[in-house]
Formats: C-alpha cells, sequence, structure tokens
C-alpha cells in the first residue's frame, strides 16, 4: 500500500471487521470465529502485514507452550524419531525464549490412540501444535477442535484441505508420487505390471499416500512410457509373514511384474521379501532413508528412495509457528520441502 508499512487498522478495514478484532486473531488471544480468523489471516498474508518485531523482542518472553504430535517410530521404522530432532534444534535456536515442548505419539494408523493423545493436549492447553495429520478424519475432528480453542496449530508430512491451518511444512505428495513414476519408467520395459504397495490399514483415510498413488498414477496417463498394468494392493503392517501373505498369491499367479513402489517408509519390508525370495530383478522404489531402507539400498535391492528431509522439515515447522506466537509473523500457507533422490551411488551425500 504505497510502499508504507501495513497497520492493523488497514487489515481490519480490508476485512470489514474491529481493530479489537484483528488484534485477537494477530495476537492469538481471546475467541475469534473460525472463518472470520481465516479471512483476517488471508489478508494479511496478501497484504504481506510484517509486525514491529524490534518492539515484540524488548517485552519479557513468556513460556511458549507447544505440544507435537506425531506417529510412534516403531521396529525398524525409525522415520518419526527424525522429527523430534529438528524439534530440538529449533528450540535451542529460540533461546533465551523459554519454550516447553512436549510430544505426544500416537501408535499409526490407531484411531482411539490417537484421540486419546488429542484428549491430553487440549488438557495440557498449549500455546500452539505442531502434528502430523496422518488419519484424514480424526486429524480434521481435532482440527475443528483447536479452531475452537483458538489455538494455532502448523502440519508436517501431510497437508489436509479445508482446514485453518496457520502452515504446511512437507513434501507435494502428488508430485512425490509423479517423481516415483518417473524413476521406474525409466528402469523397466514398457510392457511389465507395475505394483504399489501400501502399508497401510486403511488407505482411504491415509491422506499422504492416496495424494502419492494420484500422482503415481497420473504420470503413466500424460508422460509415461509404460504400459502394463498397475496393480494397488494393501499389507496391513510390515511384519514378515503378513507381507508374505499379501505377496505370495500375487507372484505365484504372474511373471510378468517388472517394478514395486511401496508408497511409505517401510519399504524395507518389501526388500525383505523380495531378497528372501530371490526376487532380485524387480525394481523397488520407496520412501526415506533409514535403517534397514539404508541396508537394502546399499545391496541394490532397493534402487532409489525418495526423502523428504524430517529434520528440516520439523525444525522449519516450529520456526513458523514460534514466529507467529511470538511477532506475529504470518507465514505462507504451504512450504513445500525439496524431495531427495537417493541411489547406492549418491547416498553418501545425505
Amino acid at each position: 500500500m504505497n510502499g508504507r508499512r501495513i497497520r492493523i487498522k488497514d487489515i481490519a478495514e480490508k476485512a470489514g471487521v474491529s481493530i479489537g478484532t484483528v488484534d485477537r486473531v494477530l495476537h492469538n488471544r481471546g475467541e475469534v470465529k473460525a472463518d472470520t480468523k481465516q479471512r483476517i489471516l488471508k489478508i494479511a498474508r496478501e497484504l504481506n502485514y510484517q509486525p514491529n518485531i524490534a518492539a515484540q523482542a524488548l517485552k519479557s518472553p513468556t513460556a511458549y507452550r507447544i505440544a507435537i504430535l506425531i506417529p510412534q517410530s516403531y521396529g525398524d521404522n525409525l522415520f518419526w524419531d527424525q522429527h523430534p530432532v529438528g524439534i530440538q534444534k529449533a528450540v535451542e535456536a529460540v533461546q533465551p525464549y523459554t519454550v516447553q515442548t512436549r510430544f505426544y505419539r500416537y501408535e499409526m494408523y490407531n484411531t482411539s490412540d490417537f484421540e486419546a493423545k488429542t484428549n491430553e493436549i487440549r488438557e495440557w492447553n498449549p500455546r500452539g501444535v505442531i502434528f502430523a495429520p496422518i488419519m484424514k478424519k480424526e486429524s480434521d475432528t481435532f482440527c475443528h477442535q483447536l479452531d475452537d480453542a483458538n489455538i494455532p496449530y502448523v502440519f508436517i508430512d501431510t497437508f489436509i484441505n479445508n482446514t485453518n491451518c496457520l502452515a504446511f511444512l512437507g513434501e507435494d505428495a502428488f508430485q512425490s508420487g509423479r517423481v516415483a513414476a518417473s524413476l521406474i519408467d525409466m528402469g523397466i520395459s514398457r510392457d511389465k505390471d507395475i505394483l504399489i504397495v501400501n502399508t497401510a490399514k486403511n488407505l482411504e483415510n491415509t491422506e499422504h499416500l492416496n495424494s502419492r498413488n494420484q500422482g503415481f498414477l497420473s504420470y503413466f496417463m500424460d508422460a509415461g512410457i509404460n504400459i502394463g498394468k498397475k496393480i494397488s494392493i494393501e499389507i496391513p503392517t510390515a511384519q514378515a509373514d503378513v507381507v508374505s501373505n499379501v505377496l505370495d498369491p500375487i507372484f505365484n499367479q504372474s511373471n510378468n511384474i517388472g517394478a514395486i513402489l511401496v508408497s511409505s517408509s517401510r519399504t524395507y519390508a518389501v526388500a525383505e521379501y523380495l531378497n528372501q525370495k530371490g526376487l532380485r530383478e524387480i525394481f523397488l522404489v520407496g520412501y526415506e532413508l533409514f535403517g534397514k531402507n539404508v541396508t537394502y539400498l546399499q545391496r541394490r535391492v532397493i534402487q532409489f528412495l525418495i526423502g523428504q528431509r524430517p529434520v528440516e522439515q520439523a525444525e522449519k515447522a516450529f520456526k513458523k509457528l514460534f514466529d507467529y506466537l511470538t511477532f506475529n509473523t504470518i507465514p505462507e500457507k504451504k512450504e513445500f520441502q525439496p524431495i531427495d533422490i537417493i541411489n547406492a551411488e549418491n547416498m553418501g551425500l545425505f
């Protein structure tokens, strides 16, 4: 607006609300209707509102309570142990501000456990929440509860549409699926079939896996060379006997499968199966560089892993939430993280 600093008054006039309402939204205090809050935040972003940070920094820092809700790591799946490392780095970076973080780890795909943890968070009454909304339906409910309590929240790993999240940090899951498709398309014959393995108990309710799958299939609809069948299956757990029970009938019935995409970080479970069965000619692509995934990448049972930098993801998510709580800085709604394409030749760089 003519190069001058945008004021709260300017936002209020454009939003058609009082200055006090804008002040409550930007300073995260008092109750404001969800739709009004979203409109004010949108206008603040459009006007590139920047608070007087110097004045804010002179105030005595208060203790900021931030809750982090992420899945448990278990067995060989160490992906979700990376995010606390990023959070800790971010907390250390904002000293001398006092930040109290509390982690709530829920069992993956266990809706009852997820809901129990969200209830615990609401009882703790944090200033803000960072969470991975893996299960769409239950996460949507939690978002409404946080909106009602006027608690800002940032998504990591997965984005859910039609929510009032302050920001999202993670990969573009749809484009990530297309990247995986392009790698496989270059690695197999055009007439070979492709198996898409989803290690999930309820794929329909798992937003990021659905988006990856949609991106993967879209590639073959408009850019891919491969004309083979695309076969999508679900495996509820990464346990070896469960994986075998699902995959054995498929390979017994068909000898035309040339590649497998594992849409989650549990690529090692399928790699173990292929290794044990001597199916080393299968072109295997999956996600995340850790643990047994690294081992099977080194052995070239896995050809490519796609990584989304979880430590950096969590660190940036914390900073966006902290800057909003402390300086009223309005972040961009989505910040897509770069994805890494890793094979046995370049894995030492990551």
